[in-house]
């Protein structure tokens, strides 16, 4: 199974106890059972930023309540690489995204851009397999890391594909600058800004998951599907309908 374990799970040195609100997403919906988080990196470099960034982002969910798995793409092959995407890694992948709620993307920056592992990832999640969606209308976070100066172009694109993918991107986002600075020798990530901002966007990534929770279903229920699969609208059941309804 293509899954990375997350080792340390509960050690969290960066982070300062004493303002966290460990169930801040408890009053907008329910939550249980603890909301399932994909994690996806960009990077096969036996020290990856963007997989040592993500390993932090799981961590910090990990308290914040979600249950997360960390997808390995080291096994996965290029698109249209083997015939049909029959392929262990490919369908596991397909699997963890369908099991999932919400994503983190975190992808280096490599020439002003995406890394094509990451490209690889979401290029294997089809819009529709087999009458289900493994992307549509999950939350996203997007992250990135930089051998240099801070930028956004990463972010920016994940932004775009997650659109594409018909996710729901929350508004806050994190790009690290020269992140071969901001991870000790053990991997683990130091008390910084950027840590700080991780941790906003773990947290804001839960509360959206915890808020559309109730709410899934009809959020991605749409007008062209129904009518491609034949299924017209009951007005006598629906309460979109029986709400505006004309006495």
């Amino acid at each position: 199974m293509p899954l990375r374990t997350l080792t340390d799970p509960d050690i969290l040195p960066a982070l300062d106890p004493a303002f966290i609100r460990p169930r801040s997403a408890e009053a907008l919906g329910p939550t249980e059972p603890a909301p399932r988080i994909l994690l996806l990196y960009g990077s096969l470099r036996e020290r990856s930023f963007s997989r040592l960034a993500v390993e932090e982002a799981a961590r910090l969910l990990r308290l914040f309540g979600a249950e997360t798995r960390i997808f390995d793409p080291s096994t996965l092959p290029l698109p249209d690489q083997v015939a049909g995407d029959d392929h262990p890694a490919v369908h596991e992948l397909r699997e963890l995204s369908m099991w999932s709620e919400g994503q983190v993307w975190c992808s280096p920056e490599r020439h002003g851009q995406i890394t094509g592992i990451m490209k690889a990832q979401i290029d294997h999640l089809p819009l529709e397999i087999k009458g289900m969606r493994p992307t549509q209308g999950r939350t996203l976070a997007v992250m990135q890391v930089s051998g240099g100066s801070q930028s956004f172009n990463a972010v920016n694109t994940l932004r775009l594909l997650g659109r594409w993918m018909r996710m729901v991107t929350i508004p806050n986002q994190s790009s690290v600058a020269m992140a071969f600075k901001e991870f000790d020798d053990a991997g683990r990530m130091k008390p910084s800004s950027y840590y700080d901002r991780i941790v906003d966007v773990m947290e804001e990534l839960v509360r959206f998951t915890v808020l559309l929770r109730p709410h899934a279903v009809q959020l991605v229920d749409r007008y062209s599907e129904r009518k491609q699969v034949g299924v017209p609208v009951d007005v006598a059941t629906d309460l979109s309908s029986i709400a505006i309804a004309r006495v």
